[in-house]
């Protein structure tokens, strides 16, 4: 059987817009010429929808979107995704086979997310569809689960619609998945996914096809737009490419951002440059998203700044290609210890004017965005974000926390990963010990353990889920796993106010983990 494989960027609320990239693909050569054409899940409204999909108007919308592809359907087959409402059922994530003018089978999503049960009811799951002599197993790719349980009609081909949220681990978890369906069932698959980013959520692609015998005959690129034909009974396999996990954060997170800004019709960004990594690989990122010519850098140093970190920031800015501003805040300090003198009185300073520093930086990032409409973008990571390392109205600032969902760790692994084929990101940011530099000589290690230490009682906490006693158990130092365990406790108030952060692992604060704050 040929198959057309749409692997598209779907725009959530927008059926309409939707609904004309739709019929441009239907109205190809290709699928035309195909016997059944497959559109990522959500295909008409996108996802997740959150409170909107209890909206009448979304719903109608969707559904009239429907009816104009139902009346362009004569000698075509193809599934579409949207909320549908189910007669004495309710509203359900639906795919429907539209067929020759006509709806075939609709079929309903049984396994729902937590988020989805609040909007949607549960559906049916995977049906059996007999189309052009074969039988054909339709379902969303969460409920596929159900194919690999005793079933009393063996399918020829699996079709499973995804509207899967990126993570670093999901490509692989995916590609696994869908092999072991193959062989359990011996039956050809077909997987679509859609790409492109709906906020924090990124979506990465990377549809295939395989054949019966377990041949990959084709693999979709990732974070890229693509519709291939694949003839399913094909029997030599495609080239199997599988990317890095480095290379697939970077490009999600590079995409992440675009569509951040062209989702909301926003162009430019400013980024505070400190000359150290963080603030290094978020503006390189916002580069290679958003082109040099729409991201500007803001210098801030205090008195307590080094000459290396001015220079390393401008050495970035050079590299990049941006234009920058040079801001000192010593002046804005003073002023604002003046200020406060009459009510601090003769106590002796300590971390409160360590973060007024990061709140005048702050206040003049936001002033910067206020005056040219340039998004501030934040620079906090996950191990900071973690241990409540940063200074709330400070450095959490920021429209968009773009590195938010990586460990310290991790940001190195990236930046590396950047200047594989020369310096983009200067190597003495990557190399040089970390520091906030709001006192005489200040280090992060001053505060916090080694950061691949720390990065790893962090994991085995938070994607791990394992409690202290399992941590100490894995061999780490008990003093040490309670000291951070606690810090990660006693933080969650900030990170409940912190920036939307960009998707990439398995467990990101607020969208994944959500503890009680008391």
């Amino acid at each position: 059987m040929n198959v057309y494989v749409v692997q598209h960027n779907i725009i959530t609320n927008n059926p309409e817009e939707n609904l004309n990239w739709i019929m441009s693909e239907l109205d190809t050569q290709e699928s035309k010429d195909a016997l059944l054409t497959v559109f990522p899940a959500c295909t008409l409204c996108g996802y997740p929808l959150f409170g909107s999909a209890a909206y009448a108007d979304i719903q109608k919308r969707a559904q009239a979107s429907l009816q104009q592809l139902i009346q362009i359907s004569e000698h075509r087959a193809f599934l579409v995704g949207l909320p549908l409402q189910i007669q004495d059922r309710g509203l359900c994530n639906a795919i429907v086979f539209v067929q020759n003018c006509a709806v075939r089978a609709i079929i309903t999503k049984k396994y729902l997310a937590p988020d989805e049960q609040r909007y949607f009811v549960r559906g049916e799951g995977v049906q059996m569809i007999n189309f052009q002599g074969q039988q054909i197993a339709i379902g969303f790719y969460e409920d596929l689960k159900e194919l690999t349980r005793s079933h009393s009609d063996q399918p020829d081909i699996v079709v499973c619609c995804g509207c899967n949220i990126f993570d670093y681990n999901k490509p692989y978890s995916i590609r696994y998945r869908m092999h072991k369906i193959v062989e359990s069932l011996n039956a050809a698959l077909v997987f679509v996914n859609r790409i492109g980013g709906e906020g924090p959520f990124l979506y990465a692609g990377g549809s295939m096809a395989m054949n019966a015998a377990g041949s990959l005959l084709s693999q979709f690129p990732y974070f890229e737009e693509s519709s291939q034909s694949v003839d399913l009974q094909l029997l030599s396999p495609c080239e199997d490419e599988k990317p890095e996990p480095v290379e697939l954060v970077y490009k999600a997170l590079v995409m992440g951002l675009r569509e951040y800004f062209a989702k909301n019709r926003l162009r430019k960004a400013v980024v505070g440059l400190s000359g150290g990594i963080d603030s290094a690989l978020v503006c390189t990122l916002a580069v290679h998203a958003l082109g040099a010519e729409n991201v500007h850098g803001i210098l801030m140093p205090s008195q307590y700044s080094t000459d290396h970190s001015v220079k390393d920031a401008e050495d970035l800015a050079h590299n990049l290609g941006i234009a920058y501003d040079i801001v000192p805040i010593k002046g804005c300090f003073d002023a604002l210890r003046a200020t406060m003198k009459p009510v601090f009185g003769e106590r002796a300073e300590d971390v409160t004017e360590e973060n007024m520093q990061a709140r005048i930086r702050g206040t003049i990032l936001m002033s910067y965005s206020n005056k040219f409409g340039a998004l501030t973008l934040n620079t906090t990571n996950k191990s900071e974000a973690a241990m409540g390392y940063g200074t709330l109205y400070g450095d959490s600032c920021g429209a968009l926390s773009v590195i938010g969902d990586l460990y310290k760790t991790e940001v190195y692994q990236l930046s590396e990963y950047i200047n594989r084929d020369g310096e983009v990101i200067p190597w003495n940011s990557i190399h040089k010990a970390p520091s906030a530099e709001l006192r005489p000589g200040q280090k992060d290690s001053d505060s916090l353990p080694d950061y691949a230490l720390l990065d790893t009682i962090l994991n085995l906490h938070i994607e791990e889920q394992l409690s202290a006693d399992q941590i100490v158990d894995e061999g780490y130092d008990p003093d040490l796993v309670n000291e951070v365990l606690r810090k990660v406790r006693i933080n969650e108030w900030k990170r409940l106010q912190f920036a939307p952060q960009l998707k990439v692992s398995p467990m990101t604060f607020g969208l994944d983990r959500r503890v009680p704050i008391s």
